[in-house]
C-alpha cells in the first residue's frame, strides 16, 4: 500500500460501487479506472476507499503527480493559477496511462506523486507491478474535452464523477487550505479565485462520466 492508498477511518463506499469495480476487473487483463470532480469533492477519499476494498488487485495513481514544479509556473506566470488544466503536464500524464495499458510482465513502472506539504510532485514515488490489475487514477480534468486533455477520458475504461455539495466543497477546501499553512482570508481568497473557476469548469464535463457518485461527509482530498 503507497502513501496515496490508505483506508479512510469511518468512511465506507456503497456496495454498488465496489460491485461495478469488480465487475471491471472481472473483465481480465489490466483496466484503468478514472475517478474525476472538482476540487474537494473527494475523489482521493474515494479512490483509497476503492483501493482499500480491493487490496492489491487495485493501485491509486492520482493525476496530480503531474504538477508542474513551482519553479516552472513561476516561468510561465502561472504561479497564481496552480490547479489550473495549463500549469499540468497533461502529455506526461497521457504517456503514463498509455505505459500502463501496455505494461510488460517483467517492468516495474514508478509513477510521481504530489506532496502538498511542499507543494510539489516527486517522481519515482509510486512503484506500479505488472500484476496490479486494476490502476485507479483520480484528478480534476480526466473528463476535460478541451486541448490536449480531450484525448485522457478515452484512456479509461470507464471514468467516475465524484458530485457533492457546492457549500461542502468549499467549506472543505477552505479547511485544506488552511491546515497546509494559509490564513482563512487566504484560503477564501484562492478558494474563489483559483478553485471555484476550476470546478466551475470541470463540472461541465461530468455528463462524459460513465457513473456520478454523490459524495459527501469525507474529508477535503
Amino acid at each position: 500500500m503507497t502513501s496515496s492508498q490508505r483506508p479512510v477511518a469511518g468512511l465506507s463506499l456503497p456496495k454498488p460501487i465496489i460491485e461495478r469495480a469488480e465487475a471491471l476487473l472481472q473483465q481480465g487483463g489490466r483496466r484503468l479506472l478514472g475517478i474525476a470532480g472538482p476540487p474537494g469533492a473527494g475523489k482521493s477519499t474515494v479512490a483509497d476507499l476503492l483501493a482499500a476494498e480491493l487490496g492489491t488487485r487495485a493501485l491509486v495513481v492520482p493525476m496530480d503527480g503531474f504538477h508542474l514544479a513551482n519553479r516552472e509556473l513561476a516561468r510561465l506566470g502561472r504561479a497564481e493559477r496552480k490547479g489550473a488544466p495549463d500549469t499540468f503536464d497533461v502529455y506526461g500524464y497521457r504517456a503514463l496511462l498509455k505505459r500502463l495499458r501496455h505494461q510488460q510482465a517483467d517492468e516495474t513502472v514508478y509513477a510521481p506523486s504530489f506532496h502538498r506539504d511542499i507543494e510539489e510532485a516527486i517522481a519515482g514515488s509510486i512503484p506500479i507491478s505488472s500484476e496490479v490489475s486494476l490502476i485507479i487514477s483520480e484528478g480534476n480534468y480526466l473528463l476535460l474535452d478541451e486541448g490536449p486533455w480531450q484525448p485522457v477520458a478515452e484512456l479509461f475504461d470507464e471514468c467516475w464523477y465524484v458530485a457533492v455539495d457546492p457549500d461542502e466543497r468549499r467549506t472543505r477546501l477552505i479547511e485544506r487550505h488552511m491546515h497546509f499553512g494559509r490564513s482563512r482570508e487566504a484560503a477564501q481568497a484562492w478558494v474563489e479565485q483559483t478553485d471555484e473557476p476550476n470546478a466551475l469548469r470541470i463540472d461541465q464535463y461530468k455528463d462524459r462520466a460513465h457513473l456520478q457518485i454523490p459524495w459527501s461527509d469525507g474529508p477535503a482530498r
